[in-house]
């Protein structure tokens, strides 16, 4: 199996999972140049909250936006979204991503910012 391959199969595992508890998911995505987040409902069928670094308001304030300080606005603009939202509690959907780097930065910022999970 190549890369994307076995992250794709993490991924199914995890939200597998998540779909078991039916829980709101913080659901990320990166790539080489940006990082996005996305809360979504416990059936799946709606988006409550985004946020990414493509956005204006986000990129502006930002020197580049693939780095851990870019993930980490995001998570804070996230769980600020997400609260105004009354989203307090979510279950983090890394889609097969290692927990480390971005993906870190960004579940930590999102913590501190007041989401549990």
């Amino acid at each position: 199996m190549d890369k994307k391959q076995t992250r794709m199969k993490r991924a199914l595992k995890l939200r597998s999972q998540i779909k078991k508890l039916n829980a709101t998911r913080l659901s990320i995505h990166k790539s080489s140049q940006h990082i996005y987040a996305q809360i979504i409902s416990g059936d799946g069928t709606t988006t409550l909250a985004s946020a990414s670094t493509v956005q204006a308001e986000l990129k502006a304030g930002l020197k580049n936006t693939n780095n851990i300080e870019a993930a980490t606005a995001v998570g804070k603009q996230i769980a600020e979204k997400a609260l105004a939202a009354g989203v307090t509690e979510v279950a983090f959907d890394r889609s097969g991503f290692k927990y480390h780097g971005r993906v870190k930065a960004l579940a930590d910022a999102a913590r501190e910012a007041g989401l549990k999970f």
